[in-house]
């Protein structure tokens, strides 16, 4: 009798979870509308129910064998912040040759429950889905889902068909939000040999199975038929074939955490990636897909659009010689072209490794997209008689090149070697200078091209360090109140920064920016040089006031030296941690702060001097207080000498800044004297 009891509700508890997951099209359930907040992350403002894409490969007499994929998703939006997930944009790649991407089927959906506790839905229009060219080579399909509200299930489908066999997904598990169910079916005939390349830090099985599969194919022959006309005769002939499937599914994917420091934390998801490594038809020469970084480099710049447009040179003839006129100094050329390029062409914002205007006409109308630009200054540059070559890049946007692939680049700069060494270069930013890039591409590793085809890694970190130096003056009033002024110099991707932020604000907006940084700090006579010049460092001064940075106890006053420039707290908060950090590039910070000590009060107490290190060369920290009759100089100085550091040496940066916090906040005593 128990064990039919236990039968029953084993086999009642399977047909309810059968239902609560029934993940077709158009059956969301209300027990997923009803449902306030995610399960095991009550935080996440929405959630990923359930995502399903299968690929498989389809073939036509006219055009070979192609790619078909399928998607489904279904989206639970919790919060008023995950309202985000409610809008899509789907890439479709356009080839140079009329070959295109298609995207049919678009279905999509809003659930919510409406009176009495019915389930409505509303479906998309027409009207609410765009199509954008972003690049020559990328088009945008967007659309948002209609009358989105918290608690609602957004649903939708559609399937992409392809030409580029050669050019696949990446196939996401991981998102920001929880992912609860994940199904990927990979299907490809058996002459098509992938690799493939996992990422991310949550572990997960490919499987690897086969079937047989039959397309049947139209063909039509024209024959005479017996009065002598021809005609024309449909038939209809099987392709044969063997399948390898590969099928991956999770469940109850974490959502990934953002933390300090990350870069692009799309780097680090839980994805898979096909690589197509070679094609073998019977009766057929083998055609190889899978290469090096050489045959990556030389495949791009054979490309007419990205070699032929650096040979070009007589649109620009006439205007660099007048620009280089007598100059002899390299440095000085490289300035002097790079300067020029800045100025005279604007950016349309379109990325990409391949020109879309062509140099030529760019350059007339003073704008492009990058490639246009910066194929530029690398001509003009190489007509200077310098030693100058495209650089590929991916933006940490796009993702880091982990393999060789020509849709591992979307950008390129350019790179002109000097005595002191290799100097990159990017003409698209207004605020850009010599050996300074903007932080969405200092990412990992750029790929230069030479002229011969040849090509190598370069590091896309400066060299040189980001410096500011800070010289303070400040003084102790009667009513414990602390003013004085403070002068400060940025250089390096410090300045670059400032000059981003702060060169089109007014000055009220200016001050209410730092002030935000500065621990209730009143500023005033706020002043900065240089803004407007690249090349030079930034200045900034500014007056300060703050009413709260001495304690009175007991007769005795508490303050901390570093006044209002002390760090408060660690953005290294978690005990443990999966991702890398990237501080972007080096950097060095120099203080030096005296502090004029109000009359009547003598020193107690001073913090200890201190001296840290973090790794062998990773980062240090100094702190050195002294007494120069009734003032207190301090010196400090915070050094972070690698850009990226690798997450096992998390558990020591972590202490690192905990050290640097606790020193910084440490008190000066005074008593009376």
């Amino acid at each position: 009798m128990k064990t039919n009891i236990l039968t029953a509700i084993t086999v009642l508890c399977f047909l309810n979870l059968s239902i609560a997951q029934n993940y077709k099209f158009g059956k969301v359930s209300k027990e997923e509308l009803v449902q306030k907040e995610h399960p095991q992350e009550p935080t996440a403002d929405a959630a990923i129910l359930y995502r399903e894409i299968h690929t498989n490969f389809d073939y036509s007499s006219d055009s070979g064998f192609y790619m078909i994929t399928d998607v489904f998703e279904r989206v639970k939006i919790y919060k008023k912040e995950g309202f985000d997930w409610a809008t899509k944009e789907i890439d479709l790649y356009q080839g140079s040759s009329g070959a295109n991407d298609e995207i049919s089927g678009l279905k999509a959906y809003t659930y919510y429950l409406g009176a009495n506790d019915k389930i409505e839905e509303i479906k998309l229009r027409s009207e609410g889905i765009f199509e954008e060219a972003t690049t020559k080579y990328i088009h945008k399909v967007k659309f948002t889902m209609p009358d989105v509200k918290e608690g609602c299930v957004i649903e939708y489908k559609y399937t992409i068909k392809s030409p580029f066999i050669n050019n696949i997904d990446e196939f996401r598990f991981q998102e920001m939000i929880p992912v609860d169910n994940v199904e990927v079916t990979f299907a490809s005939p058996e002459y098509f040999i992938f690799k493939t390349h996992q990422k991310g830090w949550i572990p997960y099985k490919v499987d690897k199975g086969g079937k047989d599969r039959i397309i049947p194919l139209a063909n039509s022959r024209s024959e005479f038929d017996r009065h002598g006309n021809m005609t024309s005769k449909a038939s209809t002939r099987d392709l044969k074939f063997k399948e390898d499937v590969y099928t991956i599914k999770l469940n109850n994917v974490p959502a990934m955490k953002e933390e300090a420091f990350v870069g692009n934390i799309d780097n680090y998801s839980t994805s898979l990636k096909f690589e197509l490594s070679y094609v073998d038809f019977p009766g057929s020469p083998m055609k190889t897909y899978s290469t090096t970084w050489e045959d990556v480099s030389k495949g791009i710049y054979e490309v007419d659009s990205f070699g032929n447009e650096l040979e070009r040179s007589n649109y620009f003839e006439d205007d660099l010689n007048s620009l280089i006129n007598g100059v002899s100094n390299p440095e000085e050329k490289v300035n002097r072209i790079f300067s020029y390029v800045v100025n005279k062409m604007t950016w349309n914002k379109f990325t990409g490794y391949y020109t879309n205007e062509g140099v030529k006409e760019a350059y007339k109308k003073g704008s492009g997209n990058v490639a246009d630009i910066n194929l530029i200054l690398v001509a003009m540059l190489r007509k200077a008689n310098l030693n100058a070559d495209p650089v590929l890049v991916s933006t940490k946007d796009h993702g880091m090149p982990l393999f060789p692939t020509r849709n591992g680049f979307n950008y390129v700069i350019a790179g002109v070697e000097l005595p002191q060494g290799v100097i990159l270069l990017d003409a698209t930013n207004k605020d850009a200078e010599m050996g300074i890039l903007k932080s969405s591409i200092m990412n990992w590793q750029g790929r230069m091209i030479k002229k011969d085809g040849s090509s190598g890694w370069v590091s896309l970190t400066p060299q040189t360090p980001a410096v500011k130096s800070a010289m303070v003056t400040a003084e102790i009033k009667p009513d414990l109140s602390v003013s004085g002024k403070a002068q400060n110099r940025f250089t390096g991707n410090y300045a670059f920064k400032y000059r981003t932020e702060f060169k089109s604000l007014n000055e009220d907006a200016q001050r209410k920016e730092i002030e935000k940084n500065s621990n209730q700090v009143e500023l005033s006579a706020l002043h900065f040089e240089n803004l407007d010049t690249t090349g030079k460092p930034v200045s900034l001064e500014y007056d300060f006031e703050s009413l709260d940075a001495v304690e009175d106890v007991a007769g005795k006053l508490y303050f901390s030296p570093m006044v209002f420039m002390a760090t408060k707290e660690s953005p290294f908060k978690p005990e443990t941690r999966d991702y890398p950090i990237d501080f972007g590039y080096p950097m060095k910070d120099r203080y030096i702060i005296n502090i004029a000590l109000p009359e009547g009060y003598k020193v107690e107490s001073l913090p200890e001097n201190a001296v840290f290190n973090l790794g062998e060369n990773t980062g240090s920290y100094r702190y050195l207080i002294s007494q120069v009759g009734n003032k207190l100089q301090l010196s400090v100085e915070f050094t972070i000498n690698k850009a990226y550091i690798a997450a096992e040496e998390y558990g020591n940066l972590k202490k690192f800044y905990e050290l640097l916090i606790a020193k910084e906040n440490e008190k000066v005593v005074l008593s009376k004297a």
